[in-house]
């Protein structure tokens, strides 16, 4: 792929992600219905997904920075949902697919249909997190679709590595098979652990937020290609790099809260970009994949009317399989007493959500693409072209008919996160309330302190706590405003009328600074550093009230 073809790739998909932002949009849709509609234009320049590129470079800092912004606690709890669903149902989805491949083209090997039921195994949350983000779904089922793709890579990769051994002639037995699962689970998460705990140590040590932001963001990549280069046995085994990139993720996600301020912002800003740019570059090349998927169909002796047929077949039962598998995964262990007291059963309405949300994404196309053109004997592998073909049907079809519909779903069902937003209120209500008893109480002990640090009278110091007493009372009579009171209440209250006086002071700060250096009065390195402060004074405005009336 030319560089200069990948910067206008990139260009526009980042033009139609602005859109879509600006209009309440779904971005990964908007992208994918522009980039198909693109790749239809004559003389545009085909562009090629390589494998490599996405498997190495885009899917591992997607996946890392998803579970840098997963709870542990709430993954741990949902671990068997999560676990049901991006494993098992990943090898269940690999071997019906494989099946009804081969039933519908019989003279394809059983091994290549197998290939082509790994490749199309996995559910992409990127899609279905963003739409369940914007239409606000419960905490939980968010936990159990986040936590999904962060383990069906994982599987479903793995099963394509076994698939194509078979179908190359390297293939051992089932149990052969298992041990190469078990071994990549076991090196995955062992390198992204030691990693991570590696990391942790070296970031505390460098007290520096800027060498800590850049030693976060070569994790996943470095993890990853460890991972999957280390074969301990043969060849044949290696960790998953996947397993090693979540792993990371999740306890460099968690030792974060317990960071620097500074780096614990700056890492949100630099993820944020980083997730915006390459969900944006991976949607855009799934639909400019149509021109080779044609051309792959085009040169086919089969004929493009049975192999479409059979895609749009296989289509049907991808989506399909995943409806009943949902609603068995959550109630046949409850029905048979299973895994001990757990919580009560998910509401059909969730399940209903959940089952819908099976839109498959760049890994499917990815993989499809790295199929080797031929075995080891020298033959052209069987089944590559329609391989090719499903995967593409497969991945763009659920995007469009699942994700399209989703949202209508949602509204229909009326799931919502009503009930995760009033215990989180309380909660929060409880927590800043303990707080600012600690801060209050750490006041009272500081006049003293004052006295002997700074050497001034008992009066003045405590003029001091009293000043400090007030910031931190009125800052938490702002947070109570902000939870407890209605959107109208929160506008007209008296702590929005002093935010926005500080906000318009700032504003006045901010211009009387920049008319100072029009004038020749001030450098711009001073500016610089001046408008820092004021912008930070700002955005602390706007992470209590502000944010909750936007």
């Amino acid at each position: 792929m030319e560089l200069l073809t990948l910067m206008g790739v990139l260009a526009g998909a980042l033009g139609l992600t602005a859109i879509a932002r600006r209009f309440n949009l779904s971005a990964p849709l908007l992208v994918v219905v522009a980039a198909l509609a693109v790749s239809f234009i004559p003389g545009v320049p085909w562009v090629q997904m390589e494998p490599e590129l996405i498997l190495t470079l885009v899917l591992p800092p997607l996946l890392y920075s998803t579970a840098r912004e997963s709870s542990f606690a709430q993954f741990k709890a949902a671990a068997r949902p999560i676990i049901g669903l991006g494993v098992v149902l990943v090898v269940v989805t690999a071997l019906v697919v494989g099946f009804v491949v081969h039933l519908l083209l019989p003279d394809l090997p059983l091994a290549s249909a197998f290939v082509l039921g790994a490749v199309v195994a996995p559910p992409d949350a990127v899609t279905a997190a963003a739409i369940g983000r914007r239409q606000r779904l419960p905490r939980r089922l968010m936990t159990v679709l986040t936590g999904e793709s962060l383990v069906n890579d994982a599987a479903a990769l793995t099963l394509y590595k076994i698939g194509l051994a078979a179908v190359l002639g390297a293939a051992g037995s089932l149990g052969h098979g298992f041990l190469v699962f078990l071994v990549a689970a076991v090196l995955g998460i062992g390198v992204g652990l030691a990693a991570a705990v590696l990391v942790s140590y070296i970031r505390r040590k460098l007290d520096d937020p800027l060498m800590e932001s850049v030693f976060g963001i070569i994790v996943p990549f470095a993890v990853y290609v460890v991972a999957e280069h280390l074969h301990p046995f043969s060849k044949d085994f290696s960790g998953s790099g996947v397993l090693a990139v979540v792993a990371a993720g999740l306890y460099l996600g968690d030792r974060s809260l317990y960071a620097g301020s500074a780096t614990r912002v700056q890492d949100s800003s630099i993820w944020a970009t980083l997730d915006v740019l390459l969900e944006a570059l991976v949607f855009a090349l799934m639909g400019l994949q149509l021109p080779f998927v044609l051309e792959s169909a085009n040169e086919n002796a089969r004929g493009n009317w049975q192999l479409f047929a059979s895609a749009i077949a296989i289509l049907a039962v991808t989506i399909a399989i995943r409806i009943p598998y949902v609603f068995l995964n959550a109630y046949l262990p409850h029905a048979l007493r299973l895994f001990g007291r757990e919580r009560e059963r998910p509401p059909t309405r969730n399940l209903l959500v959940l089952s819908w949300a099976g839109m498959r994404g760049v890994v499917t196309l990815a993989a499809a693409a790295g199929v080797p053109l031929s075995t080891h004997a020298g033959q052209p592998f069987p089944g590559r072209d329609e391989i090719q073909l499903f995967a593409f049907v497969v991945a763009i079809g659920t995007v469009l008919i699942q994700g399209l519909t989703l949202p209508a779903v949602i509204r229909k069902l009326g799931v919502h996160d009503k009930d995760d937003a009033e215990q989180d209120a309380e909660e929060e209500m409880a927590a800043r309330e303990a707080a600012m008893h600690a801060a209050v109480a750490r006041l009272d002990e500081l006049a003293p302190e004052l006295c002997q640090r700074l050497d001034i009278p008992p009066e003045k110091a405590d003029r001091l706590v009293n000043r400090l007493r007030a910031l931190v009372e009125t800052r938490y009579r702002g947070a109570v405003a902000a939870i407890s009171l209605s959107a109208e209440e929160r506008e007209s209250s008296p702590h929005a009328a002093f935010v926005q006086a500080r906000r318009e002071l700032l504003l006045v700060q901010r211009e009387t600074m920049l008319e100072q250096r029009a004038e020749g009065k001030l450098d711009d390195e001073v500016l610089r550093k001046v408008l820092r402060e004021l912008d930070l004074e700002e955005l602390a405005l706007s992470d209590t009230l502000t944010a909750r009336l936007s």
